[in-house]
């Protein structure tokens, strides 16, 4: 029986999702439930991608298989029950054999959440305490830049892919409404490469720094060198904030 699972998650303790040698992390905390709760069976997640060290998640979602039929909300509460509070699984579903997680992505939406004003010590892991304050309509023109299918191999790690194409369906900046130093980045993709995210956000601070020009964004996607691309974004301001299957 195959079943889906939707989980958010505090990742400023972990050193990312996906299980690894050395340091916690948030796939081998899940795991470790499961084990329990399937009979000291080991039962593998299979996310729909992973995240790195630091960053957050708000609706992850990642499939599993036992070998026999539990009643969702019991397995939802049983889970709960005995994994960290840093992880909260919010919905498990039964869902086809043939599905997967992480193939059957249609569309994922990131945020990244930065703040400009004083420098706040209780949200430094879950804001980006930028501290300065940034043009937000020239940042807002370089998002839209941003959208569409493009090589963006200026934004990742050359190393670690062979494919670089992605679409990015839309893009948009909030401003929080009650305070209006907390802005919120909005991406929403076919897929990301790995820092993807962080590094057009890195681009789009200097941007809004005066250090680069919106249409630089043309000139950076088209020379396909990571060199030509901003800082790296921390981690702490970044959210997985949705995975959509619906076709």
């Amino acid at each position: 029986m195959r079943y889906l699972m939707t989980f958010s998650y505090d990742g400023s303790k972990y050193q990312g999702y996906q299980k690894q040698p050395n340091g916690k992390t948030i796939q081998e905390e899940i795991e470790k439930s499961l084990f329990k709760i399937a009979g000291n069976t080991a039962i593998t997640i299979h996310a729909s991608g992973r995240t790195d060290a630091g960053v957050h998640a708000i609706n992850q979602k990642a499939h599993f298989d036992l070998d026999y039929k539990i009643e969702v909300d019991r397995l939802k509460h049983s889970l709960n029950s005995m994994i960290s509070n840093d992880v909260y699984i919010k919905k498990i579903e039964i869902v086809e054999n043939d599905f997967h997680a992480r193939f059957d992505v249609i569309s994922k939406e990131y945020i990244y959440k930065l703040n400009m004003g004083e420098y706040n010590p209780i949200e430094k892991d879950y804001v980006f305490q930028c501290c300065e304050k940034l043009d937000i309509n020239e940042m807002m023109r370089g998002l839209k830049y941003l959208e569409g299918t493009h090589d963006f191999r200026s934004f990742t790690k050359v190393d670690e892919e062979k494919d670089f194409e992605r679409t990015i369906i839309r893009t948009n900046l909030l401003i929080d409404s009650k305070n209006k130093n907390l802005i919120t980045f909005i991406f929403v993709g076919t897929g990301f490469l790995r820092y993807q995210v962080r590094n057009m956000v890195g681009t789009l601070i200097e941007i809004g720094k005066g250090k680069k020009k919106s249409t630089d964004i043309i000139d950076i996607l088209e020379a396909k060198d990571r060199r030509k691309a901003g800082i790296t974004a921390p981690s702490s301001g970044l959210y997985l904030n949705n995975v959509d299957y619906s076709k």
